[in-house]
């Protein structure tokens, strides 16, 4: 079996970053964008405390996430009516086009590894607007 150039093993390094379309800014890992990957991703997502991603879904992509440090909620479904909260070490699935949001209520920073079923976490990702609005008046009603 000969390799050619592409068959090889790549390191990342931490340091690169970028931001996302659910407005965070994440550790660059193995993706479509650092390593050519086509059919999974890998990043690291830190969120300070009281942030929240902004309400969305991954068409047609699976997502497998690890709390690595810290606590998070995630609302989910059709209207975002289901949380449930995640704690270190802790590993969340989460099918295909289903709508979330992980939310950063704690006071501390946590850290997310996150896993996508397609060469980049930016793949397919629909946002939801009008989601945003109704978890902020739901969540403002609660406070």
């Amino acid at each position: 079996m000969s390799a050619s150039a592409t068959d090889r093993v790549t390191v990342i390094k931490p340091g690169q970053t970028y931001v996302g379309k659910q407005g965070f800014t994440y550790g660059a890992g193995a993706s479509a964008e650092t390593v050519g990957a086509k059919r999974i991703c890998m990043n690291v997502l830190p969120m300070p405390p009281g942030i929240r991603a902004k309400a969305h879904y991954h068409e047609g992509i699976e997502t497998i996430a690890y709390m690595l440090v810290g606590e998070c909620a995630i609302y989910y479904g059709d209207h975002l009516e289901h949380r449930v909260l995640v704690h270190t070490g802790d590993q969340v699935f989460v099918p295909v086009d289903l709508p979330h949001v992980p939310c950063n209520e704690s006071g501390a920073p946590c850290t997310w590894i996150v896993v996508h079923s397609s060469g980049s976490d930016q793949d397919g990702i629909v946002l939801l607007p009008e989601l945003d609005k109704h978890l902020a008046e739901r969540l403002g009603a609660m406070s």
